[in-house]
């Protein structure tokens, strides 16, 4: 059973830095992508935000590039979401996900989740 459990959400002012952690386990798909999206406050459908591929390839949403950074550490079954320059516009619920390969674009991958994390809040104060 795959099991996927965010952590690192928090309160921050509009200029930090937060690091995001996503813990999972139980995948046995040979190719598996992993992501971040947020749900954004009033919106119905979560975004991706950045995804890091089977063979460790970065992409990321217009809005956080150069902002925010994808990483993953295999040997520990962890990724996480390096963000910088946070923006109160980046408040939302941080979600990880494992997809399926392949995908198209971050912004149609959502179809591709096979499994989500809980979410953990991020909240960015002007």
């Amino acid at each position: 059973q795959v099991h996927l459990a965010e952590s690192g959400g928090r309160s921050v002012e509009a200029g930090g830095s937060l690091r995001l952690s996503c813990v999972y386990s139980g995948i046995t798909t040979f190719r598996y992508s992993l992501a971040w999206f947020r749900l954004l406050p009033g919106k119905q459908e979560r975004e991706g935000v950045a995804v890091i591929d089977n063979d460790g390839a970065a992409t990321y949403a217009d809005s956080v590039k150069g902002r925010f950074t994808i990483s993953k550490d295999k040997a520990k079954n962890t990724f996480f979401l390096q963000m910088n320059s946070l923006k109160p516009e980046d408040t939302a619920m941080y979600y990880c996900a494992e997809t399926f390969e392949p995908w198209a674009a971050i912004d149609t991958i959502t179809p591709a989740v096979a499994h989500w994390g809980q979410g953990t809040q991020v909240t960015v104060s002007s």
